[in-house]
């Protein structure tokens, strides 16, 4: 049986007035890339996509050893020239079959809708601890200040409660501090930890998980109807933001 796609989805705003460099964007996802590295060879090594063939997807190796290559970055220099207000670079693992792929993007834009972050993989074997998808959530949290994120099949927004705000589906981080008595559906509440101005340790979000004794899937019934009543009871004490006050 093929692997579910399973997605990261994550936003947040900057709070700058202008793009932040393309080297900034591709260092970000770097970071990302390294942290699944270890989860399979197929996810070592990543290419810049390309709108015109599986061939030229394949020229620009995006990020060695250190950081985003020097050919990745020319690239995307000039194809940004020019641009002011949004931007998107993705890159892919360079594998054609469905069953072995997988794709990361960033979206980052000045005016209207906020930065976004994009992870989507297929690759087996399917990611089945839900510690594994919670330590990329609490990863990917400490690179960019999310608003929320979430690790959950691609089409569990379909499902969610919902359709004006993130849903939970396997799990959510949200940047503030939960507690079972807020959330007594959750199987599972996951600190998240960072530095406070002062340089000591406090926490600074919670993950939230819906299902922790076997993967989450939103073709069972059971694991979509924990999920809709974690959404439902966050919504309830206004703790599930709005997209449109991100």
């Amino acid at each position: 049986m093929n692997a579910p796609l399973l997605t990261l989805d994550l936003q947040f705003r900057r709070q700058v007035d202008k793009l932040i460099p393309v080297e900034q964007q591709m260092s970000e996802l770097f970071l990302l890339a390294r942290h699944v590295s270890s989860w399979s060879p197929l996810l070592s090594r990543w290419f810049l996509t390309s709108s015109k063939s599986k061939e030229e997807a394949l020229l620009y190796e995006a990020f060695d050893s250190n950081g985003p290559t020097t050919a990745a970055l020319a690239v995307l220099r000039e194809k940004s020239r020019g641009v002011e207000d949004v931007r998107s670079v993705s890159v892919w693992n360079g594998q054609e079959a469905s069953a072995d792929g997988a794709s990361m993007s960033s979206t980052t834009s000045v005016l209207g809708r906020p930065d976004r972050i994009d992870f989507r993989l297929t690759v087996n074997p399917v990611v089945g601890d839900w510690r594994q998808g919670a330590a990329l959530l609490q990863h990917a949290s400490g690179i960019w200040p999310a608003a929320f994120a979430t690790f959950s099949p691609f089409y569990y927004p379909e499902s969610a409660v919902f359709k004006d705000r993130p849903g939970v589906g396997w799990m959510l981080y949200l940047p503030r501090v939960l507690t079972a008595q807020q959330v007594p559906e959750a199987r599972a509440l996951v600190p998240v930890m960072g530095k406070n101005a002062k340089g000591q340790d406090e926490q600074r979000g919670t993950i939230i998980v819906s299902v922790t004794d076997e993967p989450f899937s939103d073709e069972n019934p059971e694991h979509v109807r924990i999920a809709n009543a974690i959404e439902i009871r966050l919504a309830d004490q206004d703790l599930l933001p709005r997209y449109a006050d991100l």
